[in-house]
């Protein structure tokens, strides 16, 4: 099992401040905004609030944005 097998298992992992905790082994995690596989060695961006993962800064923003437009 390495972060290049299409097949292996997600990981479910709760974020936290600066940190985040495996609660459920896996290669990788999925981004709220693009649905797109984060290997778990890049995952950098996620929100402690919302408990999801973003693949970068640019659909961090993307989903800010969405959420502040929501609001009435």
């Amino acid at each position: 099992m390495n972060k290049y097998d299409p097949g292996g298992p997600e990981a479910v992992i709760r974020y936290q401040d600066n940190e985040f905790t495996i609660l459920r082994q896996g290669l990788f995690v999925r981004c709220a905004v693009s649905g797109a596989r984060i290997p778990l060695d890049e995952l950098r961006y996620w929100s402690v609030d919302r408990q999801e993962a973003y693949k970068g800064p640019e659909e961090a923003l993307q989903r800010w944005r969405q959420l502040s437009e929501a609001r009435p």
